[in-house]
């Protein structure tokens, strides 16, 4: 397994191991003991999958603390671009966001710790998403931000006609105006 820093502390790109050969591949997709000697400490104990068409944006989303979550993300089919937002109010890159294309071809992981905000667009035709959290689903605390906050600047690498939201993903606020509590 391959990991490299981003330009924003705390996020990873994981490279798993793959090993192929004329029947398919396999990788490992988590062991915990792997990451944990790789400084990866999250304790995950929720799997979500989605399954999203073409133009989808889902997000940006994140949970108060202390219902906050990391997330290991990845593609099992099709291709999205993912996206985290750093929220840690005192951290140097508050506000920048880091943005990753991942596939089912690629195999990628991305690491996303507690404090940021979580968004991704479809750009297949159809994508199956695959996500551990280290915490639960908390309605209550759920919050998000625009995905098209000017002062974000993220470029969903799609047609504005084409995106496709929830009502609510529609409607969240700036980052400017959006509650966070991350330090």
């Amino acid at each position: 397994m391959q990991i490299t820093k981003t330009n924003i502390p705390g996020l990873l790109i994981i490279q798993p191991d793959v090993f192929a050969d004329p029947r398919g591949f396999f990788l490992e997709s988590y062991n915990e003991k792997r990451y944990l000697e790789n400084n990866i400490s999250s304790n995950f104990i929720q799997d979500n999958i989605s399954e999203s068409c073409y133009g989808t944006l889902r997000g940006l989303h994140y949970q108060l603390a202390p219902y906050s979550q990391a997330k290991l993300v990845q593609v099992i089919q099709g291709t999205v671009l993912d996206v985290a937002v750093d929220l840690r109010k005192k951290s140097p890159t508050y506000g920048h966001h880091y943005a990753i294309e991942l596939t089912g071809e690629n195999k990628t992981q991305f690491y996303i710790p507690q404090g940021f905000a979580h968004g991704f667009s479809v750009l297949s035709e159809t994508a199956i998403f695959m996500y551990k959290c280290d915490n639960y689903y908390n309605r209550e605390a759920e919050r998000g931000l625009s995905y098209n906050d000017p002062s974000l600047g993220i470029d969903w690498k799609l047609p504005k006609d084409k995106i496709i939201t929830s009502s609510k993903d529609g409607i969240l606020p700036t980052l400017k105006e959006a509650e966070h509590n991350f330090v």
